[in-house]
């Protein structure tokens, strides 16, 4: 297993020789070229003698991951030999660590955080003085840094120090209750009961907060913060067997899943079924859409979402008259995206909602307000409220890599096969994707997995999954 280096961090697994997983000399590497980039940055951006005058500030926060503290110990240690001073915010979801950041004035952030990965995978994910993460382009000059070793440590008379801050829960709870669209007199007085997963992480200490705020009654399922996940931790229906059958009880209005670091947002309807990851940002953003066309913002509505999402975000933008957008995958290129077309709402099908109105960045916390906010306005059951958008149905299949693979020749096999056929539009800015009028698929290799992933979506999952199975056996006669 080597590291994976990507828009979405550098990532791997606890454990095992040098260079083959995410261990301490790599933690220490990667931070401190991270620092050295920061550094720049700054430098850059302000005249060369101010800067050099000021140390930089770096938020650092974690999941619940068992190797949190180890590697949390490893970063906030490098960053002060950086001569950094660090804000350790300690348990913190991704978004609160992005919000920190700017609510701070600090330089950057490091997240420490490997997601929907199961418990043995760690990660560090890097952000901007903005709170968002680095570019494609900053993140490659992080890892030629990186490559080159090219570092330069702070003397004992310049060394960082590290001040730690338990308050961003609080603030980030109150900046979704604080945001236009967000009713809590009307979720309150819905009187809602809801069943949280909180896959032994994060949510499980601040999704609590938010819910009191908005006088929802609350259970938690897998909500102490322990890292030894009691289920695959991504939000999938096939890891969600215990949720779901409590709410066959019949005694919750809602159920609400979170990956560990609280970026990724499932609903489960009243009676036990998925209400679809899909459609967690499809429906925010119809109400979302619905507001601003009822305070006379219609010729200024844009969504996007990423090329492997579901095509009913598309259909009910241009419902409400608006512009869809699709970008290639990965969160900094969905922001890229949003900012360019002044999008008032975007995200990923894996339940990521963006709201710009808060901040550039996925968050499971406005994602859950706004859903209860349009739930109790319109005052209907979930499994009611699904029913009202198109119903779409998404295959989504993977293919272990192996040493072998020649990714690249996988995709130009696929762009030769769908060449000749005019009913076909073949785009390939993130691996290659085939659209049909009535039916997609999507072939790319993964940002955050040593694997290729393979979406297809149709008006039923037999032919989106035969669309994909056709693709997925182009790459085993090519491995």
């Amino acid at each position: 297993m080597t590291l994976i280096k990507s828009i979405s961090g550098i990532r791997g697994t606890i454990g095992g020789r040098t260079g083959d997983t995410l261990n301490p000399l790599d933690i220490v590497k990667f931070t401190t070229a991270y620092a050295t980039f920061i550094g720049k940055t700054k430098v850059a951006e302000q005249d060369k003698e101010s800067a050099a005058s000021q140390k930089l500030t770096i938020v650092v926060g974690r999941d619940g991951r068992i190797s949190g503290p180890m590697v949390r110990d490893v970063v906030c240690g490098t960053l002060v030999g950086m001569g950094c001073d660090v804000i350790d915010i300690g348990y913190a979801s991704t978004p609160t660590t992005e919000l920190a950041v700017r609510m701070s004035g600090a330089d950057g952030g490091i997240i420490i955080t490997a997601s929907h990965n199961p418990r043995q995978w760690n990660a560090l994910k890097l952000l901007n003085s903005e709170g968002e993460f680095l570019t494609a382009a900053d993140g490659q000059e992080v890892l030629d840094i990186a490559e080159r070793e090219d570092f330069d440590y702070a003397d004992v008379n310049s060394l960082g120090r590290v001040t730690i801050d338990n308050s961003f829960d609080d603030r980030h709870v109150q900046s979704v209750l604080d945001l236009r669209l967000v009713d809590a007199e009307a979720v309150r007085k819905a009187g809602f009961k809801v069943c949280v997963d909180s896959i032994n992480s994060v949510g499980g200490l601040i999704l609590p907060k938010l819910l009191e705020r908005l006088g929802v009654d609350y259970k938690f399922l897998n909500g102490e913060v322990t890292g030894d996940f009691a289920h695959n931790p991504e939000p999938l229906e096939k890891n969600l067997q215990g949720i779901m059958n409590e709410m066959k009880t019949g005694r919750y209005d809602l159920g609400i899943v979170v990956d560990p670091d609280v970026d990724r947002l499932a609903f489960i309807c009243e009676d036990g079924k998925m209400f679809g990851e899909e459609y967690t940002l499809v429906s925010i953003a119809d109400y979302v859409l619905c507001e601003e066309v009822k305070n006379g913002n219609a010729a200024s509505l844009a969504t996007v979402s990423n090329l492997s999402s579901t095509r009913a975000l598309r259909d009910i933008t241009q419902k409400h008259g608006g512009h869809y957008t699709a970008s290639a995958v990965g969160e900094v290129n969905v922001t890229t995206k949003m900012k360019e077309v002044g999008a008032v709402i975007g995200g990923e099908g894996n339940g990521g909602v963006i709201y710009p109105e808060s901040h550039y960045g996925r968050d499971a916390l406005v994602g859950i307000a706004l859903f209860l906010t349009s739930l109790a306005k319109k005052g209907c059951r979930v499994s009611e409220l699904r029913q009202v958008f198109p119903d779409y149905q998404i295959a989504k299949n993977r293919i272990d890599l192996t040493p072998e693979t020649d990714v690249d020749a996988i995709l130009v096999k696929v762009k030769e096969m769908f060449a000749q056929d005019p009913s076909a539009q073949v785009n390939d800015i993130d691996g290659v994707k085939i659209d049909f009028p009535d039916r997609w698929v999507h072939l790319r290799k993964s940002n955050t997995e040593p694997i290729i992933r393979v979406y297809s979506e149709a008006s039923t999952m037999e032919r989106a999954d035969e669309l994909g199975k056709q693709l997925m056996q182009v790459v085993y006669e090519m491995q």
